[in-house]
């Protein structure tokens, strides 16, 4: 049994009339796009492919296959729609709700991949900040949401009609400007270690973030700056530039665009979660099968 995507790459070469423009059409890079076409080669125990100075060629044996190729992937992409068809995946909208963290590193690739799969579901993605994506969900603007809530903090009473799935737990970490002395240490850090540290603070305008910000003022850090949106990349940005320390989710310092130093705190009891909000009164195989993306996709990223 041939592989499809093996077989796709052969007829695209031979329409390209070269190995190298296939798989520039692709999105392969040349070697590859040649280690695919030598493993068909290899299923089909035979050359099918004859390399010139000019480009590509294909042999009897590859012209054969080509014609063949050609038939079972037009009879796989029509069952592809058949199957979008009947599982309710063909046509529609799909609304997705996220925060910026989310939206930039976790989401896209999740979108991508239920693209390639269902090109025919419309994709909107409109921008929520915790808790607004409940609240979002809650009200039908959007099919399903991406937030947010930390630890320690009061619980947050959720809408009857709404429920969440947990996607990803993270630690929150200590990030300072480049060569702090307090990110030094290869050890996690006491919190007691930050008693008299400034700290950008994003208390109080952020409820979620008060339980963290009551944990940080017992163990002795003093508000220097409050940061009263919850933009992680303006915090990462004033703690660069040595106007304080901060403490933010492992995400968002591994991803921050100025630099910082960082470092795991001890205990590990600040952690946020991320969830997907979804309504419990209706379903949808199209809210389902991209619920089961984010797991599988979350899950990686943790």
């Amino acid at each position: 049994m041939y592989d499809p995507t093996r077989l796709a790459a052969l007829v695209a070469v031979a329409e390209a009339g070269s190995i190298t423009r296939a798989a520039e059409r692709l999105g392969y890079t040349p070697p590859a796009l040649s280690q695919q076409l030598a493993k068909l080669e290899r299923e089909a125990g035979t050359t099918l492919l004859v390399r010139h100075h000019r480009g590509t060629r294909l042999t009897g044996a590859g012209e054969l296959l080509v014609a063949r190729a050609r038939r079972v992937l037009d009879e796989l992409q029509q069952a592809r729609h058949e199957l979008a068809r009947l599982t309710g995946l063909s046509g529609g909208t799909l609304r997705l709700g996220t925060f910026q963290t989310a939206g930039v590193h976790l989401l896209p690739p999740v979108l991508s991949a239920f693209r390639r799969a269902h090109p025919d579901v419309e994709l909107t993605v409109a921008s929520h900040e915790p808790p607004a994506g409940v609240a979002a969900v809650a009200a039908g603007e959007v099919d399903l949401a991406l937030t947010h809530t930390y630890e320690p903090a009061e619980p947050v009473p959720l809408p009857a009609s709404v429920a969440l799935e947990p996607l990803l737990v993270e630690e929150l970490v200590l990030v300072t400007a480049p060569g702090h002395a307090l990110a030094s240490g290869g050890a996690r850090l006491p919190l007691a270690e930050l008693a008299g540290q400034p700290l950008i603070s994003m208390a109080p305008d952020h409820p979620a973030r008060q339980g963290v910000e009551a944990v940080l003022a017992r163990a002795g850090a003093t508000p220097s700056v409050l940061v009263a949106t919850p933009v992680y990349a303006l915090v990462c940005a004033l703690v660069s530039a040595g106007l304080g320390v901060g403490v933010v989710p492992e995400m968002v310092a591994r991803t921050a665009v100025t630099p910082v130093g960082v470092r795991a705190l001890e205990g590990g009891e600040l952690r946020r979660t991320i969830s997907v909000a979804r309504r419990t009164d209706t379903t949808s195989p199209t809210v389902d099968v991209f619920r089961a993306l984010l797991r599988g996709a979350f899950g990686r990223a943790q």
